[in-house]
């Protein structure tokens, strides 16, 4: 089945990670694929502690406005690397949930190739668990989910210049 996690509101990682937690309970063979991101958030420790898989982009040490052209296509090229991986894992059986946090962003900014990204999720097995997190998911994509849940901003300590704490935002 195929879930979405998208909006502009906090909670579409934590959400994802809350179903990487329960499934890894329920005895699934579970991957956390990291789009955008390097995985250094504090999440990712205790993911492994479970036996969960981690795949991530180390280059993603910046946003990727402040990326340089040849930083942005080395982080394209890792992506797609981990969409191929995504797609073997489905199709092999091996994978009884997959996440791809942050995908939706990637796809947003054109940082992985659209055609491979959207020939994985519409065609997703149903036997595989498939979550995808990320702003802007595209209309192709919410059609095709089986679980969408959007995530609206109400407040945020950003707001009122809070930088990001480790713990709760990462």
């Amino acid at each position: 089945m195929l879930h979405i996690y998208t909006g502009y509101g906090k909670g579409k990682t934590t959400a994802a990670v809350g179903l990487a937690v329960r499934g890894a309970g329920a005895g699934m063979n579970v991957f956390f694929m990291q789009f955008l991101k390097n995985g250094s958030s504090s999440e990712i420790k205790m993911l492994r502690n479970l036996g969960i898989d981690i795949c991530c982009v180390p280059q993603c040490t910046k946003f990727t406005f402040n990326m340089s052209s040849d930083e942005l296509s080395a982080v394209k090229a890792e992506h797609n690397k981990m969409l191929k991986e995504a797609h073997e894992l489905m199709i092999s059986g091996t994978a009884d949930m997959i996440i791809l946090d942050e995908i939706l962003g990637a796809y947003d900014k054109n940082l992985l190739d659209r055609e491979i990204a959207a020939e994985l999720i519409c065609n997703a097995k149903s036997e595989c668990e498939l979550i995808l997190t990320g702003r802007n998911a595209p209309e192709l994509f919410v059609e095709k989910a089986d679980y969408v849940t959007i995530m609206e901003l109400k407040k945020h300590p950003y707001e009122k210049g809070i930088a990001a704490r480790k713990g709760i935002e990462y």
